[in-house]
């Protein structure tokens, strides 16, 4: 092995060392970031359920709409109130995953929102397992409103 082999063999593992190291230091600075960042959610269990109420409500208006295209009329109130959580539970999730200083005020709005919904889909619940999931969905997440918004 000639010098020149040497010393660009040297360059290429000092380099690479280099480019770990900062490749390894990043990755402890992300790590840090995202640890506190979970450490500092007040509003997780709000989120979540609000999340959770927009997964039901999604599935729960789809299915609305299918029986209102067959005709059904009794889902017409159900779909409404549906698209108004979807709406609001939409915002509360965002303003709970953002730590916004809105969140209570906003929860106090969604609370009656959840609850006319849950209202409406448990008058189908019995028939219609959307509406049973929806319904549910909205009260809890009526539950975590009323622990932000008290």
């Amino acid at each position: 092995m000639n010098r020149r082999e040497l010393l660009l063999g040297g360059i290429a593992l000092a380099g690479a060392a280099a480019v770990k190291g900062a490749h390894a230091a990043e990755h402890n600075h992300s790590m840090m970031d995202h640890g506190s960042m979970h450490a500092n959610r007040p509003y997780a269990a709000l989120a979540a359920a609000s999340a959770d109420c927009l997964q039901t409500g999604q599935t729960c208006l789809s299915h609305c709409l299918v029986l209102l295209g067959e005709g059904d009329k009794k889902m017409a109130e159900c779909a409404r109130s549906v698209s108004e959580i979807l709406a609001i539970c939409g915002a509360l999730q965002q303003l709970a995953n953002q730590n916004s200083k809105q969140t209570a005020r906003f929860a106090r709005v969604a609370m009656d929102a959840c609850k006319q919904c849950e209202d409406e889909c448990r008058k189908h619940a019995d028939k219609h397992e959307e509406c049973k999931a929806c319904g549910e969905s909205c009260a809890a997440c009526y539950r975590e409103c009323k622990k932000i918004a008290a």
